[in-house]
């Protein structure tokens, strides 16, 4: 072999090598899909009660961009159901966004078995990358549940007028003005041991829709009524109004008025304005991690 022979091969060589690492490093360097504030379930609890709502979110930052997002509830590895089951779901709105808040409900169907399962979430990039949660998460049926919490007698009423009742609109939209009473009575059912619940009224210009005790920002939200319970027997009951020397009370605030049900002074985010707002009912069973909410549309009128 000729000396020029041996210099072009171990150019070939070191070329072919060059491209070779040139490869690898592009292909390490490749951005996957990244996933933070993931919620399965409310709370995070990662369980479900058949027939009922479901409640998923996560912050999502793509590599380059998203192609795909799902997810799958499937059988678990060494469990018994006593019928065949699974869940996948796909959302197309997502595809070719760099970043996106994936908040979904859907109902978990009543035919589900109770059991262990996986749950996946998965996200695949159009760089050809993936992101693969899997999570352990647990199905039950409601009668089989230590507490199911359930909103029970929301009662709004404007200058002791009652203007909603348990999902009827007496009068619609509910309007409120400056000086008006606001009274929100919210009762939750079927509970034991330890919680909190939470009235609150929150304008919808602030983009916040909390849904969980764990999410409520006290500098966005005007507290009407905050209520603790401890050690209660099984299938109890609270409310948000207080019975005090005959008189109800513990559940009203002025329009207007300079401190909230907390004693904290109405200012920032939660100043009054006119505008759109939600009254929020939220609950969470702290003994058993079980939450539930309720939000109702309202306008306030303050001039």
């Amino acid at each position: 072999m000729t000396k020029s022979v041996k210099i072009l091969l171990a150019i070939t060589l070191i070329a072919g090598l060059f491209v070779s690492c040139k490869k690898d490093k592009q292909e390490s360097e490749i951005s996957q899909p990244t996933a933070e504030n993931v919620e399965i379930g409310y709370a995070n609890n990662k369980q479900a009660i058949r027939g009922r709502d479901f409640h998923f979110n996560a912050d999502l930052l793509a590599g380059d961009k998203i192609e795909s997002v799902q997810v799958k509830i499937l059988p678990k590895a060494g469990q018994t159901y006593t019928s065949p089951w699974k869940m996948e779901i796909a959302w197309d709105e997502f595809k070719g966004l760099k970043n996106a808040n994936v908040h979904k409900h859907f109902t978990i169907p009543k035919e589900a078995p109770e059991g262990r399962y996986d749950f996946f979430f998965i996200v695949n990039d159009v760089n050809g990358s993936k992101l693969e949660l899997k999570e352990d998460f647990q199905i039950f049926d409601a009668a089989n549940m230590p507490v199911d919490p359930v909103v029970d007698r929301d009662i709004f009423s404007r200058n002791d007028d009652m203007v909603y009742y348990m999902g009827t609109y007496v009068e619609t939209p509910i309007v409120f003005k400056k000086g008006d009473k606001f009274t929100a009575r919210a009762q939750i059912k079927q509970i034991q041991g330890d919680g909190i619940l939470y009235t609150a009224l929150i304008k919808r210009t602030l983009n916040y829709f909390p849904e969980t005790v764990d999410k409520l920002n006290l500098t966005k939200a005007i507290i009407i009524s905050k209520v603790e319970h401890k050690d209660l027997g099984p299938a109890s009951k609270i409310n948000t109004y207080k019975l005090a020397n005959g008189a109800i009370s513990g559940d009203d605030i002025i329009i207007g008025a300079e401190k909230d049900g907390l004693g904290n002074q109405i200012t920032g985010d939660r100043q009054w304005q006119s505008g759109q707002y939600n009254l929020v009912i939220l609950y969470k069973n702290t003994t058993f991690n079980m939450s539930t909410f309720r939000s109702v549309p309202l306008t306030i009128v303050y001039e």
